[in-house]
């Protein structure tokens, strides 16, 4: 009676550590989304401060482009204003749209390419868009891992249990992923 005892407790306490390290697990996988996730809402910060200098350092030498001025201002408005990660994977898209019309219309102003000011941004927004992707990678890593765990058997019944849910991967469309946006000097 004794042994049958001992073998129902260790089986017991087995499959509560279970439960605490599958818990745990899945605490750790969502708290590494969330971080990498705010590693790309720093880069897209940085990303949203340097188009209205960008912005006004164009509007100097082509002034009468006032729609592509208003269309990219707007794109940049709509994607500081996403809520979600689809929300903000689309808005990005556009913003990236906007930003390629407006660096091919810079290509029309000899003088405007020459700027100072114009290449320093031009680089700052580069570096900044290769950070976007790189930490866009980390983020759908770590969400691909936690998707892959609320899916899982054994882990999906704790998932259940406990409610947690599989996040949203950043995507953005394949255009926009393969082609960064073009930086000329």
């Amino acid at each position: 009676m004794s042994t049958i005892l001992w073998v129902i407790l260790g089986v017991a306490a087995a499959v509560v550590l279970w439960f605490v390290a599958a818990y745990n697990g899945f605490i750790r996988l969502i708290n590494r989304a969330k971080e990498a996730w705010s590693d790309i809402d720093v880069q897209l910060k940085r990303r949203y401060n340097l188009i209205p200098n960008l912005v006004e350092t164009v509007k100097g030498y082509a002034s009468h482009e006032r729609e592509l001025f208003e269309k990219v201002t707007e794109a940049r408005t709509r994607a500081m204003g996403a809520q979600t990660v689809a929300e903000r994977g689309k808005s990005e898209n556009m913003l990236t749209g906007a930003l390629k019309s407006l660096f091919a219309v810079s290509e029309n102003y000899p003088q405007l390419k020459a700027n100072e000011n114009f290449l320093e941004l031009q680089r700052e927004l580069s570096d900044t868009e290769n950070k976007i992707q790189a930490a866009r990678r980390f983020y759908n890593t770590n969400v691909r891992d936690l998707n892959i765990k609320v899916d899982s058997f054994p882990a999906n019944i704790i998932a259940r249990i406990f409610n947690f849910k599989k996040m949203d991967f950043f995507e953005l469309e394949e255009e926009a992923a393969r082609e960064p946006v073009k930086v000329d000097f």
